[in-house]
C-alpha cells in the first residue's frame, strides 16, 4: 500500500534559545532534519512532507529536494499540523499508509520507521511505545484486556496517570481514512488550548480501530530541546559513527575523545588519537596518523601521512606527508608525495612539491614549491602588497635560507639558494646564489663605550 511519511518541523525550540530553528541545529555533521529524513527515506515512502513554521524559509532551502514543505501557520499543535500536512497531500486511499514522525529525532533507527510503513492491514494505527520510559512523554492507556484506549500528555496527567510506566514516543503509522476521520474531531479542550495529534488515537480506539504497538528503546526517541539534549544526542550520534568505524578497521586510542562527522570517510587502518575533530567533507586513508588534538574540515588526508596538533582546513595531504605539530594549512593547500610542513608553519593556497620541506617557523601563502625543495626557518613569502595577492614560485631542488623574504612576484629558478637574512624582491636565475643584505661591520671597543655613556647618564642623574 502507498506510504506517506509527515516529518513534524515547525517548532520554535523556545529552549534552545537560538536564532536558528531548532531542527537545523547540527549534530555530527548533519542537521537534525537530515538525520530524520535520511531514515525516513530507507521506508521508501511515496511522498514526504515536511511541515515547517518557524523559520520556514530556512527551513525548506535547507531541504535541497529531499522532500515537500507545506507551512502550518498559525502554529496550533501537533494534530493541527497534520491536518495541514492531510490537505497538502490531497485525496488519500482509506488504506493507504500515513508515517508520521518528528524532525528533532535524530537517533531513530532506520527499521523502526520500515516496521512502521508496513503496517498491518488490519491496524488503524501502530503506535511507538518506551517501557518504562523517560519523563515528558505522553502516558499510554489500557483498558482491563490490555487494548490501547488512548494516549494523555503528562501535563495533562491525573495523579494515577502518571504512575504508568508504559510511554508514547510519538511516531505512528495511520490508515488514512482513519486518521482523517479522527483529526475532525479533535478540539482544544487541554492545557495547551491547542489540537493534539495524540488525542487522534483514542477517537479510533472508540471508533472500534485496532490499535497495534511497536516497542523501541529509550535510547533511540531521545528528542532535542535544549543545547543540552543536543549535547546528549551528538555525544550518542558520534558513539554510533566510532563504533561502526572501529568494527571496520580504524583503530582509536580513546574513541570518548575522537570527534568524526557522518560526513567524513575514513579508511580502515587510519589510526586517530585523541582530540582528532574531523568535519565536513573530509577524507582520511589507510596508513594515515590523526591527533593528537588536530582539527580537519573539508580536507583529504593520504596514506600514511601524519598529521599531528594541527589544523587543516580546505587542505589536500598526499601520501607520506608529514604535517606538524602546530601547522596550520589554509584552503587551497596542497602537500604531495613525502612532502612536509613542520612545526608553526602556515600555509595557504600554496602547493608544495614531492619532497619538498618547509619544516618550522615560516609562512608560504599563494607559492608554488618544486620538489625536493627546502625552506629555511623563519622564511615567509610576502605575497599582498596591500591592493593584490601575487605568486611566489621556488623551483625544484632550490634551497631558501632560514628568515628569507621572498616578495612575491618572484621566482627563485632550480637549484638557487638564498642567503639567510635575505629580502628578495627580483628573480634569481637556476643554480644562483641570492644575496640582499649589509656587509657585516665591526665597531671595536664597543660595549666599552657604550658602558661608560650609561655610566656618565647615571652620574649626571645623580648630581
Amino acid at each position: 500500500m502507498p506510504v506517506h511519511a509527515l516529518v513534524l518541523a515547525a517548532g520554535k525550540g523556545t529552549r534552545m534559545r537560538s536564532d536558528t530553528a531548532k531542527v537545523l541545529h547540527r549534530a555530527a555533521g548533519r542537521t537534525l532534519l537530515d538525520w530524520v529524513l535520511d531514515a525516513v527515506a530507507v521506508a521508501k515512502p511515496d511522498r514526504t512532507v515536511v511541515v515547517v513554521g518557524h523559520q520556514a524559509e530556512a527551513v525548506a532551502a535547507s531541504l535541497e529536494g529531499k522532500a515537500e514543505t507545506v507551512v502550518q501557520e498559525p502554529q496550533n499543535g501537533t494534530g493541527h499540523a497534520v491536518q495541514v500536512a492531510l490537505a497538502h497531500l490531497g485525496e488519500l486511499e482509506p488504506d493507504d499508509t500515513v508515517l508520521v514522525t518528528y524532525g528533532d529525532m535524530p537517533l531513530v533507527p532506520a527499521d523502526v520507521y520500515e516496521d512502521l510503513a508496513s503496517r498491518p492491514s488490519d491496524a488503524a494505527v501502530v503506535l511507538t511505545t518506551v517501557d518504562p520510559g523517560p519523563p515528558g512523554f505522553g502516558r499510554v492507556k489500557r483498558d482491563a484486556g490490555g487494548r490501547v484506549v488512548g494516549i494523555v500528555e503528562e501535563r495533562d496527567c491525573d495523579p494515577s496517570e502518571l504512575e504508568i510506566t508504559e510511554r508514547n514516543v510519538g511516531l505512528y503509522a495511520f490508515a488514512a481514512g482513519a486518521l482523517a476521520e479522527a483529526l475532525s474531531k479533535l478540539t482544544p479542550d487541554n492545557s495547551q488550548g491547542e489540537l493534539y495529534l495524540t488525542d487522534v488515537v483514542g477517537h479510533i480506539a472508540d471508533a472500534g480501530g485496532a490499535i497495534s504497538v511497536r516497542r523501541v528503546a529509550a535510547s533511540d526517541v531521545s528528542g532535542v530541546n535544549s543545547h543540552a539534549d543536543l549535547a546528549l544526542v551528538q555525544a550518542m550520534l558520534r558513539e554510533r559513527i566510532n563504533r561502526r568505524l572501529m568494527e571496520s578497521g580504524v583503530w582509536m586510542l580513546d574513541p570518548d575523545r575522537v570527534y568524526v562527522d557522518a560526513t567524513v570517510t575514513v579508511e580502515p587502518g587510519a589510526r586517530l588519537y585523541p582530540g582528532t575533530h574531523l568535519e565536513g567533507d573530509t577524507t582520511v586513508a589507510a596508513g594515515a596518523m590523526v591527533g593528537p588534538d588536530t582539527f580537519v574540515v573539508d580536507s583529504s588526508i593520504g596514506p600514511e601521512a601524519t598529521v599531528m596538533y594541527s589544523v587543516l582546513r580546505g587542505a589536500t595531504v598526499g601520501e607520506k606527508v608529514s604535517v606538524g605539530p602546530y601547522a596550520s594549512l589554509r584552503p587551497g593547500t596542497v602537500l604531495e608525495a613525502g612532502s612536509k610542513a613542520g612545526t608553526f608553519v602556515e600555509m595557504k593556497n600554496t602547493r608544495v612539491g614531492e619532497g619538498a620541506k618547509v619544516p618550522h617557523l615560516s609562512y608560504m601563502g599563494d607559492a608554488d614549491i618544486g620538489a625536493g625543495a627546502n625552506v629555511g626557518a623563519g622564511s615567509i613569502t610576502c605575497n599582498y602588497d596591500g591592493y593584490e595577492k601575487h605568486r611566489t614560485v621556488v623551483g625544484e631542488g632550490a634551497f631558501i635560507g632560514s628568515d628569507t623574504m621572498l616578495v612575491a612576484p618572484v621566482t627563485i629558478g632550480e637549484g638557487a639558494v638564498t642567503g639567510a637574512g635575505s629580502v628578495i624582491t627580483r628573480d634569481v636565475e637556476p643554480g644562483a646564489l641570492a644575496v640582499e643584505r649589509s656587509e657585516q661591520r665591526q665597531i671595536p671597543g664597543y660595549a666599552e663605550k657604550r658602558a661608560a655613556r650609561h655610566r656618565a647618564e647615571e652620574a649626571d642623574k645623580g648630581s
